[in-house]
């Protein structure tokens, strides 16, 4: 390690001093301050303006292409017939629509009507048994009569072959007749917990 020799390099009698030459241009450093001194303090402001910029340059390109585009007679003369067509294909639809709810709205009033026609029978019926003595049983509608009259022809089955889901003295309040297990109310007093 004696063999090595430190020597300073900035020294100015040293041989192995490196001679700094000046910026050429130094206008370029003190721009880039000036730059960088902008963006810091108006950088949101200049984002949103370009942003801005670019967005009314897209829009004024979309107007330019459009009246470049219906400039053109023939095609707007296309355009014009092709909105007709879809026009009147659309207030076909709209009346083919409205003449089927049309129909739908009659059948619904007619059968209300119906209704309404065998409801002032069925009171008048009821009218004229009280009148005459006779009990009413109900409110039976015809179409429930004529399918009594028709389930009467039929043999009906018994349902005793069921058997019941509980027995008959079964009352979850006594803890009797069902299981073994009961409630039972808690003790009174005190209770034995710290």
């Amino acid at each position: 390690m004696d063999d090595v020799e430190i020597t300073d390099v900035e020294d100015d009698n040293s041989p192995f001093r490196v001679e700094k030459a000046p910026l050429n241009n130094q206008d370029l450093s003190s721009l880039s301050l000036t730059v960088g001194e902008l963006l810091s303090q108006y950088g949101w402001y200049l984002l949103a303006v370009t942003v801005l910029v670019y967005l009314l340059i897209q829009h004024l390109s979309k107007r330019r292409s459009s009246q470049s585009s219906s400039s053109s007679p023939q095609q707007t003369l296309q355009d014009a017939a092709l909105v007709a067509k879809r026009q009147e294909a659309m207030e076909a639809a709209r009346i083919k629509m409205q003449e089927e709810l049309d129909a739908k709205a009659d059948i619904f009033r007619e059968k209300q009507r119906q209704q309404e026609e065998e409801k002032r029978r069925q009171k008048i019926e009821v009218w004229d048994s009280m009148q005459q003595g006779r009990s009413y049983k109900g409110t039976a509608k015809p179409s429930q009569t004529t399918e009594e009259a028709s389930s009467s022809t039929t043999v009906l089955k018994p349902k005793s072959d069921k058997k019941p889901l509980r027995s008959a003295d079964y009352n979850p309040l006594t803890g009797q007749g069902g299981s073994a297990v009961s409630w039972r109310p808690g003790r009174r007093g005190p209770s034995s917990g710290g």
